[in-house]
């Protein structure tokens, strides 16, 4: 089942977008809590200082439970409510130093991103050796992916590209990671109902037991070799983003609250 193949960065910040807009649904957020607390569940153990989100919104982070004291985040639009020491850039490129993060979390940028397998190798720059990334993806098997082949909505999530956990794994062995952890969470349907939801929870207790690679989406985790280079792109220091960082110094995010 092939995604949808974003051809520019202005295609891939409008279903970015939409994308932030559907989880803002009952079933957006239903799937957001969830993914919460399964991204809580793999980075609790982790150790270290900088930590880098590349969010679909800065309203929407998944990483708030980490013990990394420094957190960053990164968005592809300016809005003023961003907090305090946001980055504003496209996902393949990142301005930030090689080697500098400890912990990245990709919450559904491949999914959405005009080059996706670029985004990854840029995550995988940015990060220390040693260090960790996350990935949360929408998977194609499952019962959601069946509903994006029949369907072919060209609204989000479902004009995603829905890329297979394998693909990624492949993707990261090549990038020199070490394999850490696999996990497909969220075994429901895409049912809008919340009481039908709620009828369907049962389902990602026996999902999560048998470890059924079924779930609406995974996360990956893994970890970064010692020693691995990952060539830096050229003219790197001149590259185009989409804006530029809120404030030139870093300071740990603090979630942002409607007044």
């Amino acid at each position: 089942m092939r995604g949808l193949k974003v051809k520019s960065d202005m295609e891939a910040e409008r279903l970015q977008k939409e994308l932030e807009i559907w989880f803002q649904s009952p079933l957006g957020q239903t799937m957001l809590a969830n993914q919460r607390q399964t991204v809580e569940q793999s980075i609790g153990r982790f150790f270290g200082y900088h930590q880098l989100e590349l969010l679909v919104s800065h309203e929407l982070p998944v990483g708030q439970s980490s013990l990394l004291g420094h957190r960053i985040i990164s968005v592809p639009r300016w809005e003023k409510e961003l907090p305090e020491g946001s980055l504003v850039c496209h996902s393949h490129e990142l301005p930030l130093e090689s080697d500098s993060i400890d912990l990245v979390i990709l919450h559904h940028t491949l999914d959405v991103a005009a080059r996706p397998h670029q985004s990854l190798r840029e995550a995988a720059r940015v990060l220390r050796s040693g260090g960790h990334m996350v990935i949360i993806g929408f998977n194609p098997l499952s019962a959601w992916g069946l509903r994006r082949a029949i369907f072919r909505s060209p609204k989000a999530p479902w004009s995603g590209r829905f890329l297979t956990s394998s693909r990624l794994e492949d993707w990261l062995s090549l990038l020199d990671f070490r394999l850490k952890d696999v996990r497909y969470r969220f075994y429901a349907p895409p049912v809008t109902n919340q009481q039908w939801l709620s009828r369907l929870a049962f389902l990602d207790k026996f999902g999560a037991r048998f470890r059924l690679p079924l779930g609406a989406y995974y996360t990956i985790v893994a970890q970064k070799r010692v020693g691995c280079m990952i060539p830096l792109r050229p003219q790197w220091r001149s590259s185009r983003v989409a804006g530029a960082a809120v404030v030139h110094q870093f300071t740990p995010y603090r979630p942002y609250k409607k007044k």
